[in-house]
Parts: C-alpha cells; structure tokens; sequence
C-alpha cells in the first residue's frame, strides 16, 4: 500500500467517524427538543418519553432540522411557542448533545 492509498483512507475513516459523531449528535439534540417540547404539551412520563422518541426515529434518515423545527412548532402553536423558539431551543440542544457526546469520548 501507497503512502497515499494510506492518507486516503484514513481521510475516509475520519469521513465515517465524523458523519457517525453528527448522527448522534442530531438524534441526541432531537430528544432533548422533544422532551423540553413533551414539557411545554404538558405530557409526562411514558407520553414524553414516546414524543421524544417518535421525533428521534420517525423518517430518521430523511428529516432535516428545518422538518424537526417545523413538526415541533406545529405541536406547540396552540401553546403560543413560536417557530423562531424552537428553532432557538434545538441549536441549544444541538450544543447540549455535542458537550455530552465530547464528555463521553475516551
């Protein structure tokens, strides 16, 4: 093997281990704006927890922040919680995941 056959992959591994580390990072953030959204519905217990949940894994491959935001701040209009707060809320929650999934590597 080539030194850049070497460099290559290692770029590639990198490449995994990056989109690996955001993947979780989008699910963690996600289940934290689910159960801060769970909280504002008033739902507890199992119920929040399946809210969070639901929003982690439903379309988990295709749905994008724009989609969470928009699925969470349609749930919460009744509650008079704008789309510009919970698009506020999920970039919190997206720094709270990135802090814990750092505090977890080894």
């Amino acid at each position: 093997m080539t030194t850049f056959d070497k460099r290559e992959q290692g770029f590639e591994a990198k490449f995994a281990h990056d989109e690996e580390f955001m993947f979780k990072a989008t699910a963690r953030s996600n289940k934290l704006l689910g159960l801060w959204a769970a909280g504002q519905l008033g739902l507890s217990g199992d119920a929040a927890a399946s809210y969070a949940a639901a929003l982690v894994t439903d379309h988990l491959e295709s749905r994008t922040m724009d989609d969470v935001v928009g699925k969470v701040s349609g749930d919460l209009a009744g509650k008079g919680i704008a789309r510009e707060q919970v698009a506020a809320r999920l970039q919190e929650c997206l720094h709270q995941a990135l802090a814990q999934l750092e505090a977890d590597r080894p």
